[in-house]
């Protein structure tokens, strides 16, 4: 079976149609005209045919005035040749109006007040140009022959061309031509090929029949058919799949070059003038005047364009943080994509920004946002672009990325560099933190692809919840469907049983005795089977489900641990939700009057970069402090800002996170972090705890560092509660 579609086929068909009719008309003179002739109606015919489907999909009144200005060369062209001067005539002028209203209508049914006031002005000043040509080389030379006997051809056809060059001139000023709409731009080729083709008939000609005249100007008569044809076909086809070419028309730009054709028209007026005063010999009356007129002009203009640049500017970028917009990330990444440079993609998402915005206020929010822009032009390189597409999403198109390392190295520099930067407001300081999703090119990708697989893996950097960045990779999912079907069975989950907390045990490092365990929660879900944290711990911190799940766990934990020894505590983790509900203190304190538990066997887990308001949770925690309740940093020393908050928060311990104690390896490099949160923590007073202990030359390398306390698979899995029990009961015999 042909892969071909079926316009495909019939282009291919009228492309050699065409050819096999000029070539005969070339090679046999006798038989031109009824060759062209055939030619050129029924290329109209079919045009007109395929305009009528065409309008279908988008655009009607246009796509319908081009069937009838198809139709309206037919009845010219055979009335023509006929000897119908007069019929002929009239359908000629028809024809050119019927055009030049098509090409105007394209633009002008898509603005309203001013921008279509502009676009009048536009067209005004290339009309008037137009005029100055059409005045001196056409209608002043019939003015003084006074000959009125073919005026439709010598006066009528020459303005009837103005209008369509006001049609096209419409359209180019506009954005109609550029690559996201073919059958337009088709369209506009056909129609100023048949503007030079009417050139080659000397002011259309002897007899006003395109089928007759100079050979070039035939030949391109039928080009222009032909063009104006395929263009009709193409946008039918397009209509027949869902009109979805029309859709991308109406979101469509121009080049940067259309906006000074109105002053390119203006100057080649003057350039007119100028010369038509020193061919004349009129310096001395005109010479003065024209000069004068020059220089007003140049004045104009010169501020037009200036007020153009700042309209363009102000088109394209953030009036809060002066970055580029979305318009401009746009324009910027379609080019870059077009032209195949190496580029990525860096989406950047400000984290818990709203909860700035509730509890200092929206001009808080504001300062935030503006020193955020600070740090992205700051990070970047002067061919980088910086964006700001709406709220707290800021974008990065990063060029010449010759590898993946580029990117990640640019979006860990953002930051660490944001991480660095507080913002004051008031009495506190503000971190702007974020989660950044990158991808790079990769050639034969549209813009929308790149876009798309950039906010993949933005959702994955979300998801993981620890201001990080994620880089797309080939087959990566996009799992917000599938989330938000696991969020809508999270809110039956805790009512109906289906989650379980597990407790990994605490070891002492020196005497290897049970200090506590720390509690984990798991999801049996009844389709799904067992859903790890992982994937829906981040779910119910979006839906606001983590707060059921988060007191459902600490009330299991505070009532498992009774059945344990006296000495041992339970550690339970405090999401940054959590850490923000106001209810957070009331509610710890219930569950600990409802299960009896002494508050001095409990701990409460927390990440220094979960506190987004320290207004909230920093009183919070040192009120649960003052109870009784030990606070724990986790995942210590992974975040941007650990030290600063730390002078600030009520801690008792610090948790050294398991990619830390991966790299012991009985090597000074390899201990380093770990040994400076040891000695950190001995300065400050505060127990340590090193998480995912494996092997035995890791802790006693912990053991040696000075750390008191460790957890891994090395003493223990995550275990049910019983289990537990047994477990420490074996360890204290």
């Amino acid at each position: 079976m042909s892969r071909w579609t079926a316009p495909a086929r019939a282009a291919c068909g009228l492309f050699v149609f065409v050819l096999a009719a000029q070539t005969g008309a070339a090679l046999l003179p006798g038989a031109r005209q009824p060759l062209t002739f055939a030619c050129m109606v029924t290329l109209n015919l079919v045009g007109g045919v395929c305009a009528v489907r065409a309008s279908r999909g988008g655009n009607r009144t246009a796509w319908l005035m081009v069937a009838a200005g198809q139709g309206l060369i037919v009845a010219t062209n055979t009335a023509m040749g006929s000897g119908q001067f007069w019929l002929g005539s009239a359908c000629g002028m028809a024809m050119y109006a019927t055009f030049a209203l098509a090409a105007l209508t394209f633009p002008a049914q898509a603005l309203r007040g001013w921008a279509l006031a502009g676009l009048v002005g536009e067209t005004l000043a290339v009309l008037g140009c137009g005029f100055m040509f059409v005045w001196y080389f056409v209608l002043r030379p019939h003015l003084a022959e006074h000959d009125w006997a073919h005026w439709p051809l010598t006066v009528g056809f020459p303005l009837g061309d103005l209008l369509l060059l006001i049609g096209i001139a419409a359209v180019v000023l506009r954005g109609g031509l550029n690559a996201s709409s073919p059958p337009l731009t088709l369209l506009v080729g056909g129609l100023s090929v048949f503007l030079l083709a009417d050139a080659g008939f000397n002011a259309i000609g002897d007899d006003g029949n395109h089928t007759t005249g100079p050979l070039a100007a035939t030949m391109m008569g039928a080009l222009a058919a032909l063009c104006v044809a395929l263009a009709s076909l193409w946008q039918a086809a397009v209509a027949q799949r869902g009109g979805q070419q029309a859709a991308v028309m109406r979101r469509q730009w121009g080049a940067e070059w259309f906006s000074y054709l109105p002053n390119a028209a203006v100057a080649l007026g003057l350039a007119l003038m100028i010369v038509v005063t020193v061919r004349h010999g009129q310096l001395l009356t005109w010479g003065g005047l024209v000069l004068g007129l020059i220089v007003v002009t140049a004045g104009v203009t010169l501020r037009q364009i200036v007020s153009l640049r700042e309209s363009r500017q102000h088109e394209t970028s953030d009036p809060l943080t002066g970055l580029t917009n979305r318009v401009g990330l746009d324009r910027q990444l379609v080019r870059a994509v077009r032209r195949g440079e190496p580029i990525a993609l860096l989406l950047v998402d400000l984290d818990g920004f709203k909860a700035v915005n509730d509890t200092y206020g929206h001009r808080a929010g504001d300062m935030l946002l503006v020193e955020f822009a600070s740090v992205l032009r700051r990070s970047v390189r002067g061919t980088d672009v910086a964006c700001r597409v709406g709220g707290d999403e800021f974008v990065i198109l990063q060029r010449e990325v010759t590898e993946a390392a580029d990117a990640l190295a640019l979006a860990r520099r953002i930051l660490a560099t944001a991480a660095s930067s507080p913002v004051p407001v008031g009495e506190h300081a503000v971190v702007a933190r974020a989660s950044v999703g990158a991808a790079l090119a990769v050639p034969g990708e549209t813009a929308d692809d790149v876009r798309h697989h950039a906010d993949i893996a933005m959702y994955q950097a979300k998801r993981a919840a620890v201001h990080g960045v994620v880089l797309y990779q080939a087959g990566m999912m996009d799992r917000r469907a599938d989330d938000a079907a696991l969020g809508r069975d999270l809110e039956e989950a805790v009512e109906s049983g289906q989650l379980r907390v597990l407790y990994q045990p605490m070891i002492d490092l020196e005497s290897g005795q049970p200090l506590g365990a720390e509690a984990l929660v798991r999801w049996h879900h009844p389709v799904r089977g067992i859903v790890g944290p992982l994937d829906f711990i981040p779910v119910a911190e979006r839906t606001g489900a983590i707060t059921g799940v988060g007191l459902f766990v600490l009330e299991q934990a505070c009532r498992d641990v009774q059945a344990w020894p006296d000495h041992l505590y339970v550690s339970v983790n405090l999401s940054p939700r959590q850490l923000q509900d106001r209810t957070l203190v009331p509610d710890v304190l219930g569950v600990l009057r409802r299960t009896g538990l002494s508050p001095s066997r409990l701990v409460l887990e927390i990440t220094e970069s979960a506190i987004v308001d320290d207004r909230i949770a920093v009183p919070a925690l040192e009120t649960l402090r003052s109870k009784g309740i030990r606070i724990a940093i986790d995942d210590f020393g992974t975040g941007y800002s650990s030290l600063q908050y730390l002078s600030r928060l009520p801690v008792d311990v610090l948790k050294i996170d398991h990619s830390f104690v991966a790299e012991l390896d009985g090597t000074r490099q390899g201990s380093a972090i770990t040994e400076a949160v040891i000695r950190l923590a001995e300065i400050l007073g505060l127990t340590t705890v090193a998480e995912g202990i494996e092997r035995p030359a890791q802790a006693d390398e912990l053991r040696a560092l000075g750390c008191q306390a460790g957890q891994g698979f090395l003493y223990a899995k995550p275990q049910p509660a019983a289990d537990v029990t047994r477990f420490v009961g074996a360890l204290l015999r």
